[in-house]
């Protein structure tokens, strides 16, 4: 249950953000309210006292600042390679990126590495690409490659990250607190970019866009963390089920909501999305 609603919430986010681009709402705005939202749910959902000194003092408090800085800094690429590249080539960036915290967790957690499995690896790889292609995807040169690959080593980062720290850092009564405080630093370092580039004023359709991806943005950190938690799948496992579900949800959630077309290689990624899905799982 908490995989499929992580699934669920990650898909909410690309969804939001196709609908402010439609809507004319300023992305930038909406990211920052969006970590704002999300560390205040963070902390009404803690069960621990909360101090500057407790937080600060706490095992994962580096990790934390660490994630807070990729959070950030992650979104404004992956908005940027969007814009300069096209979606499809943001989506095939980011969600590539498994590969990362699946050898990791190969390698450092000496989990399972059966040929099903390794089958049902690669070919979601060949899933998530196939899914995103579309015609006009098109990177020319070396350095048109740039931001797609700090989008790829930064999105796999990020959850390598997250599972070493909840691996080791932080318990399980913990992870309310951890998420708010990654949230924080995220959201506090975005103001900051505000106040120096001088577009801090913020508007009611920003503050609103903001709350609604503030809340589906702490869904997806916060379901992920339970699932990693929960000792029914490997991390190895866990993490090619969670991107590849989230391809497959998005490519439909664009052909239902935004009535964009599939080509037959994105139906051939899908297929082959289910079956690495079913390959993994049942390894």
């Amino acid at each position: 249950m908490y995989l499929l609603l992580s699934i669920l919430c990650s898909t909410l986010i690309f969804i939001v953000f196709k609908t402010i681009d439609r809507l004319q709402i300023s992305t930038l705005h909406t990211i920052v309210i969006n970590y704002v939202t999300a560390c205040g749910l963070g902390m009404i959902l803690n069960t621990q006292p909360i101090t500057i000194k407790n937080t600060i003092q706490a095992d994962w408090f580096l990790g934390a600042l660490f994630l807070g800085f990729l959070f950030i800094s992650i979104f404004f690429v992956m908005a940027r390679t969007a814009q300069t590249h096209g979606v499809s080539v943001a989506s095939v960036a980011s969600k590539m990126s498994v590969i990362i915290p699946v050898i990791f967790g190969i390698i450092v957690y000496n989990e399972g590495t059966g040929k099903q499995k390794i089958a049902g690896i690669i070919l979601a790889l060949f899933a998530v690409y196939w899914t995103s292609l579309k015609k006009n995807t098109n990177l020319k040169s070396k350095r048109s490659l740039t931001l797609p690959f700090i989008l790829f080593l930064g999105s796999g980062i990020i959850d390598t990250s997250i599972k070493y720290l909840e691996t080791y850092y932080v318990p399980e009564n913990g992870i309310p607190m951890f998420s708010a405080t990654i949230f924080f630093i995220a959201g506090s370092l975005g103001f900051i970019y505000l106040l120096i580039k001088n577009q801090w004023r913020f508007t009611l359709r920003n503050l609103f866009s903001g709350l609604i991806l503030g809340v589906i943005n702490y869904g997806s950190i916060y379901f992920l963390l339970k699932a990693l938690n929960h000792e029914t799948f490997e991390s190895s496992t866990l993490f090619t089920i969670n991107n590849v579900g989230v391809v497959m949800l998005s490519t439909l959630s664009a052909l239902l909501l935004f009535q964009e077309d599939l080509s037959k290689k994105n139906w051939i990624g899908i297929s082959l999305a289910i079956i690495s899905i079913l390959l993994v799982t049942l390894a």
